[in-house]
């Protein structure tokens, strides 16, 4: 069996938005029969919440929509997650930022903002919910399945990435 494309989705603590891009990306890939041949994961740029679940609010607006929520526990992005990884998507552009500060030049290529999956928004950055209430959640789950059907979309289909931004 050939390898698995791998996608890591970066926010800055782990615990928000990009464990929730990992989730719903998992829960769309299988149901489009992409289960084994992608894989997903999550980490954080700060990350200072080192090996902490994800926020109870992140579960709650997942469970509320009938997604399955992983036993995750943050953590953050290391050297080798650069090479590790097909493609890397950052939350927002200071994470992308950060990342294009740590990453070799030439793995660069791997980076992109998760919107680009979804320009049909008319937006660059998911929104860090995690000083607000729990409708801020709701609105990044909202986003985070529009580009997790962008990002399905693309690897069913093999197209090209969308344009890099950083």
């Amino acid at each position: 069996m050939a390898k698995p494309y791998r996608v890591l989705f970066v926010c800055m603590g782990n615990i928000c938005r990009s464990p929730m891009a990992q989730m719903v990306g998992a829960h769309l890939a299988d149901k489009a029969g992409l289960s084994g041949r992608v894989t997903f994961e999550s980490a954080g740029t700060q990350a200072g919440r080192f090996s902490e679940p994800p926020d109870p609010r992140t579960k709650a607006a997942l469970q509320k929509r009938d997604y399955p929520v992983a036993k995750k526990r943050s953590r953050r992005v290391k050297p080798d997650d650069f090479a590790r990884f097909d493609l890397i998507l950052a939350m927002d552009q200071s994470n992308l930022d950060d990342l294009v500060q740590a990453c070799p030049p030439e793995l660069a290529h791997k980076l992109r903002l998760f919107l680009a999956f979804a320009p049909e928004l008319g937006l660059r950055e998911v929104p860090d919910p995690y000083f607000g209430g729990p409708q801020g959640f709701d609105r990044v789950l909202d986003l985070c399945e529009a580009a997790a059907k962008g990002l399905i979309t693309h690897l069913r289909h093999g197209g090209a990435l969308p344009p890099q931004t950083l």
